[in-house]
C-alpha cells in the first residue's frame, strides 16, 4: 500500500476535481483509486494482481465507494475510453505501451502522475515524459521515516513522484 505521506502528495499532484475521470495503472489494493474517488473522481483501476483487486473491491463497498475495476495488465486491458487523470503505480515493465496508449487516451491538459521505487523506471518515465511532449514535468524524491516503539525513526524506500502535463 502507497504510504500516507506518498499518497498525499500523489494525489496533490493529480488535481482531483468532483467528475474527473481518473485512471490509475497498477493499483494494488488501492489506495490511491480510494482517495481519488473521495475527492470526487470516476476511478477506473487496473490490477494483475487477483489478491489486490479483490481487496481494493472490499475496501471500495466498506467507503461506499463505485469504482470501476479490472484485473488485467496495462495496457492490453485498458477500456478505449479518455481520462483527465492517470497515475502510474505500477507498469510491469510496461512504460512505454502504457505511454503510446495515453498517447490516445489522455485528453490534452490531462495530468499524469508516476510513483517509482527504482532509478531505472525513473529515468524511463522522465525519457517517454519528454519523448511524448509532456510540459510542465515535475520530479520530486521523497524520503520518510517512521517513529518505532524505542523511539527511533525508521526510514522508508525513498520515492519518486514524476508528474507531467499532456500537451
Amino acid at each position: 500500500m502507497t504510504k500516507k505521506a506518498i499518497r498525499v502528495l500523489s494525489v496533490s499532484y493529480l488535481d482531483i476535481e468532483e467528475g474527473l475521470k481518473v485512471l490509475d495503472i497498477g493499483s494494488g489494493t488501492g489506495s490511491i483509486s480510494l482517495q481519488c474517488a473521495l475527492f470526487g473522481g470516476r476511478v477506473t483501476a487496473i490490477e494483475r494482481k487477483e489478491e489486490a483487486v479483490e481487496l481494493l473491491k472490499e475496501n471500495a463497498k466498506v467507503q461506499n465507494l463505485d469504482l470501476e475495476l479490472i484485473h488485467g495488465l496495462a495496457p492490453k486491458d485498458l477500456p478505449k475510453e479518455s481520462f483527465d487523470r492517470v497515475f502510474i503505480g505500477g507498469s510491469a515493465g510496461n512504460l512505454e505501451g502504457i505511454f503510446t496508449y495515453l498517447d490516445e487516451y489522455l485528453l490534452p491538459g490531462g495530468i499524469l502522475v508516476g510513483n517509482f521505487i527504482t532509478l531505472k523506471n525513473t529515468w524511463k518515465m522522465y525519457d517517454l515524459l519528454k519523448q511524448f511532449n509532456y510540459k510542465e514535468v515535475e520530479v520530486e524524491l521523497v524520503q520518510t521515516a517512521k517513529l518505532d516503539h524505542l523511539g527511533l525513526l525508521k526510514g522508508e524506500n525513498p520515492i519518486y513522484i514524476m508528474k507531467g502535463v499532456k500537451a
